[in-house]
């Protein structure tokens, strides 16, 4: 009983999404397996709640949303990216896991999306955290995070694929016919790459520095948006911000020079809706990046 209590929740909880709005099956099983894998059931079914009949679902979602590199701050304010997810359950291992597929646009946002996908595997300022691996599963190089459970994510061109369970104690085996399932249906296109390149010298500077470059990209982005009329002012400013603070921390870390007073005047731009002063500090930062960007950094 208590395993069917929890399959309905991740099934109310997925119906649940913001923003979603359901397509036709043919359309999501391109990037979507709507069947069972294995001994593991897709969820595509639900309680009423006014009738407390069991009833069919879709079982997945789709919705416009740029996927795990939302959290990245993926640029997709000028295009349109779309999110596919479902889930399976398995109540013989007492294992439910969830899908991600997300499709982007092939804007030049995409550009950064190797980057974007990494950085939720990463500390605030860079460095590929303890659980963050590399593995080859069935030929294919893919990311992988093992904390309470484990995370598995990878391109194929400029699709990003995440699936993901939870395991507190890390016992469970992992849904590796899922994740398999996944790969030939969506093959990775990463590059071959160990864990031990991955916590290389030249890979950390690289990704910090592509950072660096990345927080100063997102601020032009935003101002062309306020440019071409189509994002508000107080939007674009705090964008920019937001990406400005970042790149100053970076800054402070890597090339020693003190953060605490640029970051209080970009806030008092901030607040008195000064874009101008904001436009102004993004320059002489930029000027100062062409500058340094190829100096050696301390890690």
């Amino acid at each position: 009983m208590l395993k069917k209590y929890h399959i309905l929740i991740l099934c109310i909880a997925m119906l649940m999404l913001s923003g979603a709005s359901l397509f036709a099956a043919e359309d999501v099983s391109t990037y979507l397996i709507i069947n069972d894998i294995s001994q593991y059931k897709r969820l595509t079914w639900t309680i009423d709640i006014i009738t407390e009949k069991v009833k069919t679902i879709p079982g997945y979602t789709i919705h416009s949303y740029p996927g795990v590199v939302a959290g990245a701050d993926h640029f997709s304010f000028d295009h349109l990216d779309m999110t596919y997810e479902t889930k399976y359950q398995s109540e013989e291992l007492d294992m439910g896991m969830s899908v991600q597929v997300t499709k982007h646009a092939g804007s030049d946002s995409d550009k950064w999306l190797l980057h974007e996908v990494e950085k939720g595997f990463r500390t605030s300022l860079g460095i590929p955290g303890d659980p963050y691996a590399m593995r080859v599963i069935s030929g294919n190089t893919i990311m992988v995070f093992g904390s309470a459970g484990w995370t598995y994510r990878w391109l194929s061109g400029n699709k990003v694929i995440q699936i993901q369970y939870h395991d507190s104690q890390m016992t469970k085996t992992e849904p590796l016919e899922v994740v398999q399932a996944y790969l030939a249906k969506h093959p990775s296109t990463l590059t071959t790459m160990t864990s031990a390149d991955l916590r290389s010298a030249a890979n950390k500077t690289a990704w910090i520095k592509d950072e660096m470059d990345r927080r100063l990209w997102l601020c032009d982005k935003w101002f062309m948006q306020l440019q071409l009329k189509k994002a508000e002012e107080k939007q674009v400013y705090q964008e920019s911000v937001k990406s400005m603070n970042i790149f100053l921390d970076y800054r402070e870390k890597y090339y020693s020079i003190k953060a605490a007073d640029e970051k209080n005047l970009l806030a008092g731009y901030l607040s008195a809706n000064n874009g101008t002063g904001i436009k102004t500090k993004l320059k002489e930062y930029k000027d100062w990046w062409v500058v340094n960007k190829e100096k050696s950094i301390s890690l």
